[in-house]
């Protein structure tokens, strides 16, 4: 994400607003990443590529669902699919597939700081009153 400065405390982008069919676009994607079990499959997808019934048995999702959550997933491109005589293995698309993740945990936990510092700033308080 590039950044030009900041604007009452907001970062500025320095790349142009999206168009309607970008918008479009990355709507879809972030829709597929919105399903809990789409990220629980995907997690289990960073060290190696597995097939269905792996992928069934790791997350305990039945397969029928899990073929369902993983045709969602490579039509947005974050899965990719090779097929090996009667098993099908899938893969992460690569490693950009959860910079989207990492960047949304750093903030959580940023938050999580500074809420941790807030609530606990009347506790001080009440100790030196």
């Amino acid at each position: 994400m590039e950044t030009r400065g900041t604007d009452g405390g907001v970062e500025r982008m320095t790349k142009p607003p999206l168009s309607p069919q970008q918008i479009e676009v990355v709507a879809e994607r972030f829709h597929a990443l919105s399903e809990p079990a789409r990220l629980h499959l995907m997690n289990a997808l960073r060290e190696q590529e597995r097939t269905v019934g792996e992928l069934a048995e790791i997350t305990a999702l039945g397969t029928a669902n899990v073929s369902k959550h993983l045709q969602i997933l490579f039509a947005a491109g974050f899965v990719t699919r090779r097929k090996n005589g009667l098993f099908v293995y899938y893969r992460l698309a690569g490693a950009h597939v959860f910079r989207l993740c990492d960047l949304m945990c750093e903030q959580i936990e940023v938050e999580a700081k500074v809420r941790q510092q807030v609530f606990a700033l009347p506790r001080l308080v009440k100790k030196h009153a």
